[in-house]
C-alpha cells in the first residue's frame, strides 16, 4: 500500500512538471509571437518605405527623392505651416477648456468632459462637410442668412477645421495631466497673496505643461499627415500628404510616394525630438499614482479671466453644436426656394453597397478593438512587467505609429505586404491589421498604467504556490487588467470606425469601409449622402461605446485609466 502512495506522488510530480513545461512552451510561444508582430507588423512597413524611396528601377538611387523634391518640395512647406499654426490654435482652446472644466463650478465643470468625450466620436470630414454647409458659398449662415457669397477655400479653412477636429482629444489630454496636480500648490499660491491670473500662469500652467506638449506632439502629426481636409476645402492650397496621396491613387507611383512620406516623416522626428527632450527634462507634479486630490475650492476663476475661460468654453460647445446639428439637418432637408424642405431620398440613397461597407465597418472595429487589447495587454506585460529582452526597444518600435504619419504607415502596408509570404494586399486582412497596430501604442500603454499599480505580491505568490507563470497571468493580472482592456477596445473600436488617412491606400472594393464611402461621396459633392454616413457612424459608436463600458466595467473604471494613460510620464517617454 505504502509503494503504491509513493508511485501516485512521483505519478503527480511528473505530471505536474510535465504541465509546467507545456505552460512554458505555450508562454515562449507568446512571447516569440508578439515580438514577431511588432517586427512585422510595425517594423516592416517602416523599412519598406525607407527601402522604396532610396530604389530606382531595382538599383540605389536618389531620382526619387528629386522627383519628390521638385514636385513636393513647396508642399512641405505648406504642410509645416499649416500644422503649425492648427496646432497652435488647438493647445490656445485646449488650454482654456481644461483650465476651466478642472476648476470651474456648476453646469460646465459637469458637462465638459463628457462634451470632449462625445467630440471624439467623430469620423473625419465631418468638420469639414459642417463647414461648408454653414458657411460655404451656399451656406446657411454666410449666403442665406447673411446674403454673403465668400470662397471658404484656402489654407485659412484647411487650419480652422484640423483645429476644431484636435480642439478634444487635445483638451482631454490636459485634463487628465491637471487633474493628477498637487492641489496644495494653488493653496500655497494664494496664502501667499496671489492672484487668480498669477497662479495660473506661474502654477497651473507649468503643472499642465507634460500634457501640454504631448497634445501639442499628437495635434501636429495629425495635422501633419491629413490629407482629405486639404482635398475638400483647401482649394489652390495643396500640402505634401494630399499630394503623396494622389501618386498613389492617380498613377500608381509608389517609389515617389515613399519619398514623399519620407520627406513627412522629416519634420514629424524633428517635433518628436524636441518632444522627447521636453519631456525628459521636466519636474512632473505629481503623476498616475498621486494621492493628491484637487479640493473645488482650491482656485475660484473670477474676473476678466474666468468671464474669458467661460466665453471660450461656450464657444467651443456652440461650434460643436453647430457641426453636429448641421450634419444631422443635412442628411434629412434641403434647402429650396428660400427655404428648408425635409426629405429621405439621401437615407434612401444608401444603396446596398454602402449599407455593406457600414456594416463591415462595425465588425472590422470589433474585432479590431477585442484584438488590440489583448496584443496591448500582453505587450506591456511582457515589456513593462516580465522585462523580457530589449523591452526598451521594443517599446520604442510599438511606439512608432503614434510617431509616423498615416500616410507613411498606409504606404508601408501596400510595400509590405504585396508579395508573398504574407501577401495581403486586396484583403480585408490587411486592413485590419493596420488597424489594431497603428492603435497599439494607446493599447499598451494603457495597460502599462494599469500594471505599475499591481501588488507583485500577488502574482510572486501563486508562483510561489506552483501555479505556472502562464497560469498567473491568466488568473491574476488579466483580471486586473480590464480597465486597460476596456480603454483600449474602446479606443481602438473608435479610431477604426472613424479612420481614413492609413487605410486609403490599403482598400479595396470588396473590403471598402464607411468612412471611405464618406469620403468618396463629398468629392463627388454629393454631401447629403455624406452627412447620412456620418450620422451612422457617431451614433452607432457612440452606443456601442456607453454599452462597452457600463456593461463591461464601471465608467469611473475607464476614465480613470484614461486620466492615467495621459498623465503618465512613460506614456510621453513611449512616444
Amino acid at each position: 500500500m505504502r509503494s503504491l502512495l509513493n508511485n501516485l506522488k512521483n505519478n503527480k510530480r511528473v505530471f505536474l512538471k510535465k504541465d509546467t513545461l507545456i505552460y512554458d512552451l505555450i508562454e515562449t510561444i507568446l512571447i516569440i509571437g508578439v515580438v514577431l508582430s511588432v517586427l512585422i507588423f510595425i517594423l516592416g512597413p517602416v523599412a519598406a518605405v525607407l527601402k522604396e524611396s532610396f530604389m530606382h528601377k531595382g538599383n540605389p538611387d536618389l531620382k526619387n527623392f528629386q522627383y519628390a523634391f521638385s514636385r513636393g518640395g513647396k508642399l512641405l512647406l505648406n504642410s509645416v505651416f499649416s500644422a503649425g499654426l492648427a496646432t497652435a490654435l488647438t493647445l490656445i482652446f485646449a488650454v482654456c477648456i481644461a483650465v476651466y472644466g478642472t476648476f470651474s463650478r456648476g453646469l460646465l465643470k459637469k458637462i465638459m468632459p463628457s462634451m470632449l468625450m462625445l467630440t471624439m466620436i467623430s469620423p473625419p470630414f465631418v468638420a469639414s462637410l459642417a463647414y461648408i454647409t454653414l458657411f460655404g458659398r451656399r451656406g446657411l449662415i454666410t449666403h442665406k442668412l447673411l446674403g454673403l457669397t465668400i470662397n471658404p477655400y484656402g489654407w485659412h479653412g484647411v487650419v480652422l477645421m484640423q483645429a476644431l477636429g484636435s480642439i478634444s482629444i487635445a483638451a482631454l489630454i490636459i485634463l487628465g495631466t491637471l487633474k493628477s496636480m498637487d492641489g496644495s500648490l494653488i493653496d500655497a499660491s494664494s496664502d501667499l497673496g496671489a492672484g487668480h491670473w498669477h497662479t495660473v500662469k506661474n502654477v497651473v500652467l507649468p503643472a499642465a505643461r507634460p500634457g501640454i506638449i504631448a497634445a501639442g506632439f499628437l495635434t501636429f502629426i495629425r495635422c501633419l499627415s491629413d490629407f482629405g481636409t486639404p482635398i475638400i476645402i483647401g482649394g489652390k492650397f495643396n500640402v505634401l500628404a494630399t499630394q503623396a496621396y494622389l501618386e498613389v491613387i492617380s498613377s500608381s507611383n509608389l517609389p515617389a510616394a515613399s519619398a514623399m512620406s519620407v520627406l513627412l516623416l522629416l519634420p514629424a522626428l524633428l517635433a518628436f525630438a524636441y518632444y522627447n527632450h521636453s519631456i525628459k527634462s521636466l519636474k512632473l507634479h505629481g503623476g498616475s499614482n498621486t494621492k493628491s486630490q484637487l479640493r473645488e475650492a482650491s482656485l475660484r476663476l473670477d474676473g476678466p479671466i474666468g468671464f474669458a475661460l467661460k466665453l471660450i468654453c461656450w464657444l467651443y460647445i456652440g461650434a460643436m453644436l453647430a457641426q453636429y446639428g448641421s450634419i444631422l439637418l443635412s442628411a434629412v432637408s434641403y434647402y429650396r426656394g428660400g427655404s428648408i424642405v425635409f426629405t429621405l431620398e439621401y437615407v434612401k440613397a444608401m444603396r446596398y453597397g454602402k449599407l455593406r461597407s457600414f456594416f463591415r465597418s462595425l465588425w472590422y472595429s470589433f474585432v479590431a478593438g477585442i484584438t488590440a487589447g489583448l496584443l496591448g495587454n500582453l505587450f506591456a506585460y511582457y515589456t513593462v512587467k516580465r522585462r523580457i529582452w530589449g523591452s526598451k526597444l521594443l517599446d520604442f518600435a510599438a511606439s512608432l505609429p503614434y510617431i509616423i504619419p498615416g500616410t507613411f504607415f498606409g504606404i508601408g502596408y501596400i510595400l509590405a505586404f504585396r508579395d508573398y509570404p504574407l501577401k495581403l494586399t486586396g484583403t480585408g486582412m490587411i486592413v485590419l491589421l493596420n488597424c489594431i497596430f497603428r492603435q497599439l501604442p494607446t493599447a499598451s500603454k494603457a495597460a502599462s498604467s494599469v500594471l505599475v499599480g499591481i501588488n507583485p505580491d500577488l502574482e510572486n505568490g501563486a508562483r510561489d504556490l506552483g501555479a505556472p507563470k502562464l497560469l498567473a497571468l491568466k488568473d491574476i493580472v488579466f483580471p486586473l487588467l480590464r480597465p486597460a482592456f476596456a480603454v483600449s477596445f474602446i479606443n481602438t473600436f473608435t479610431a477604426t470606425m472613424t479612420t481614413v488617412g492609413a487605410i486609403i491606400f490599403i482598400i479595396s472594393p470588396s473590403a471598402k469601409l464607411a468612412t471611405v464611402e464618406m469620403f468618396d461621396t463629398l468629392r463627388n459633392g454629393d454631401y447629403g449622402v455624406g452627412a447620412v454616413i456620418a450620422n451612422m457612424i457617431i451614433y452607432s459608436t457612440l452606443i456601442i461605446n456607453i454599452l462597452f463600458s457600463r456593461f463591461v466595467l464601471k465608467e469611473k473604471s475607464v476614465k480613470g485609466v484614461m486620466s492615467n494613460v495621459s498623465s503618465d510620464k512613460r506614456f510621453g517617454q513611449a512616444l
